[in-house]
């Protein structure tokens, strides 16, 4: 059932001045951190309910490569989805934008979507943590990845972060980033395939994520403090 049905609302997102614009069929690295880089996630079942609300407000509008959820910030690897998957989402949540107005607005109506996702996390948080105030830091921070060769690379880089920040010694003994759940048959939306795909085979996918990269191409796309 649509939600939104104010052209209030798409006036005021198209008017908000924002980062990289969020296009169809591109790549983008996106991270968030902890206000302050205070934690985001203070239990266990946090980061599984970080994951269902994910899914709840952004599958339908991402395909969703690769993640990494630390205590205190997380990483993705997305693409858009293509313009046609995005037309009947975008009228289905908010119905009362034209036609003609949808291929303006696009980035923005992510970004609101990733709004109403960190909202809705935050929230339950605040509740469970009895705190009060802004969780994430805002605007959260985006990429585009428009060299394909560097996917590879930054896929690494995404499932190496506990092992950057000292939290686990080898990539697939944390259980929170896209590592294990890429190789396993457990069901998901996440695109996996294509993700094995762009390493040729499983194989290779475990070989490469076995030997330790250079983050030196990918410095530009690296998203740290």
């Amino acid at each position: 059932m649509p939600y939104l049905g104010d052209m209030a609302f798409l006036k005021k997102i198209m008017s908000n001045k924002n980062q990289i614009k969020l296009e169809p069929k591109k790549f983008y690295h996106i991270y968030n951190r902890g206000n302050n880089g205070d934690y985001i996630f203070f239990k266990e079942k946090n980061y599984l309910f970080f994951l269902e609300k994910y899914g709840y407000y952004l599958y339908d509008y991402l395909d969703t490569y690769a993640y990494s959820l630390m205590q205190n910030h997380f990483h993705l690897l997305v693409k858009v989805k293509t313009r046609q998957e995005l037309f009947k989402v975008i009228k289905r949540d908010f119905i009362s934008i034209e036609l003609n107005k949808i291929n303006l607005s696009v980035s923005k109506i992510i970004s609101e979507k990733f709004r109403r996702f960190f909202l809705s996390y935050s929230k339950a948080i605040n509740i469970q943590e009895k705190r009060t105030g802004s969780l994430f830091e805002k605007p959260f921070k985006r990429k585009l990845v428009n060299n394909p060769k560097y996917l590879k690379n930054l896929i690494y880089y995404i499932h190496f972060n506990p092992v950057l920040h000292k939290i686990c010694k080898n990539i697939n003994d944390y259980d929170w980033t896209s590592y294990n759940l890429i190789l396993s048959k457990q069901k998901t939306k996440l695109k996996r395939k294509q993700t094995i795909d762009l390493f040729e085979n499983e194989l290779n996918f475990k070989k490469y994520h076995s030997i330790k990269q250079n983050f030196n191409n990918i410095n530009d796309l690296i998203i740290e403090f």
